[in-house]
């Protein structure tokens, strides 16, 4: 059976959606091993492995702790660790995520003041530090970021919000969600000063959706000792004595554990600085083939772009539904939709994990066919504008 095909079609089709990206054949072999006793000697050495060498994906010394659950998951997982009920934190308006991430926060009783944006570009920087300025009580817990916006394609600045922060003299902590942004972004837990990183496996990882990850630091795993939002599943203590011994403190996601363990392998060989560069190019070049389109890219802002996807406004009077649902029917290929205020307005090209430039080309090729099919006015030849600038960029 073709799952994710309503019709028979030939030829491969086209996952171009801002994740669950694909998954590589090597990936998918890893996962097609026999499960391991997750109580026995082999798994302890191999979760300690594990364990060790995904680190090296967040750029930490500290620990990692791995969830089997989607990326929700992970965000409470930050919250109820580290935060009482009533506890004040700032979260910033990024997009449709960090809308959802501070509707969770209010349900855990958290007070969640919203820093808004016109879903155009990344974090203000500007009214994070005057907020912690502003807060001479120190009654600001946490600040929240999302460091790339999927519904926008618009990244924050981490490293500016620490300087930030630090500019304030502020002790509040820094928690971030890179679900999307890791393995395909440069990130840097520790060198960035941040508290808790929040991620998923189905993003830059290349994985199916199923783990999720919380990189915490030393100020991260203090203040839990004083939090007090209910938590059992999520709990970090239990996870971080099970995983001293490479085990954790119940059953695990052991084949997608071997999954990870080959992505992980995978993108070392590549090497992540050269990963990020791969997504760089791939990002250019999508952005200079929307522009000869004609077509508005929905991020303003230069030095807050993803690598990661591009979001595509459409002309007034435009569907970008009915635009991806000719493109799926007539290309078999599938591309994300807008979300929230979005809805309808912007489609999405996801440029992330395992993709090529043969891959890209192919994927805006199937957009300017789509485009004509659907009627949407454009310039023709963006495909040959993404030719040329990768083939000199390979």
């Amino acid at each position: 059976m073709a799952y994710f095909q309503s019709k028979p079609n030939s030829g491969r089709h086209f996952l171009q959606i801002p994740g669950p990206s694909n998954v590589p054949d090597r990936i998918l072999r890893a996962m097609d091993h026999p499960t391991m006793d997750h109580r026995g000697p082999d798994f302890g050495k191999f979760g300690a492995q594990v364990l060790e060498k995904v680190r090296k994906v967040f750029k930490t010394d500290s620990h990692v702790v791995i969830f089997p659950a989607s990326g929700t998951g992970a965000w409470e997982a930050a919250l109820v660790n580290t935060l009482s009920p009533g506890d004040r934190v700032v979260m910033c308006e990024t997009g449709w995520f960090a809308h959802l991430w501070n509707e969770m926060a209010e349900r855990l009783g958290i007070v969640a003041d919203f820093v808004k944006t016109d879903w155009r570009r990344g974090a203000d920087v500007a009214a994070i530090e005057q907020k912690l300025r502003d807060d001479k009580s120190h009654a600001i817990k946490a600040i929240c970021v999302v460091h790339n916006e999927t519904s926008t394609g618009a990244t924050s600045r981490i490293d500016e919000v620490r300087r930030a922060i630090d500019a304030a003299g502020h002790p509040a902590l820094l928690l971030v969600d890179t679900i999307s942004g890791l393995a395909s972004m440069d990130y840097r837990h520790d060198e960035w000063g941040v508290d808790v990183t929040v991620s998923g496996s189905q993003k830059g990882l290349m994985l199916p959706p199923g783990l999720s990850f919380n990189a915490i630091s030393a100020k991260a795993i203090k203040a839990s000792e004083q939090a007090r939002l209910t938590r059992s599943f999520w709990d970090w203590k239990p996870m971080l004595a099970s995983n001293a011994t490479g085990y954790f403190p119940y059953t695990p996601a052991t084949n997608m554990l071997y999954a990870l363990d080959t992505a992980i392998d995978m993108l070392l060989e590549e090497g992540l600085d050269n990963v990020f560069a791969r997504h760089d190019r791939m990002a250019e070049a999508t952005r200079r083939t929307v522009r000869h389109w004609g077509l508005e890219v929905q991020c303003q802002d230069p030095r807050h772009y993803s690598s990661v996807l591009t979001a595509v406004r459409l002309p007034e009077g435009h569907s970008a539904n009915a635009l991806r649902a000719t493109i799926l029917e007539k290309f078999n290929m599938s591309l994300g939709n807008g979300l929230g205020q979005l809805n309808d307005r912007v489609f999405r090209i996801g440029h992330l994990g395992d993709i090529s430039p043969l891959q890209l080309v192919g994927a805006l090729g199937g957009v300017e066919m789509g485009l004509r099919a659907a009627g949407v006015p454009h310039q023709a030849g963006g495909v040959q504008v993404a030719m040329e600038y990768l083939g000199g960029n390979a």
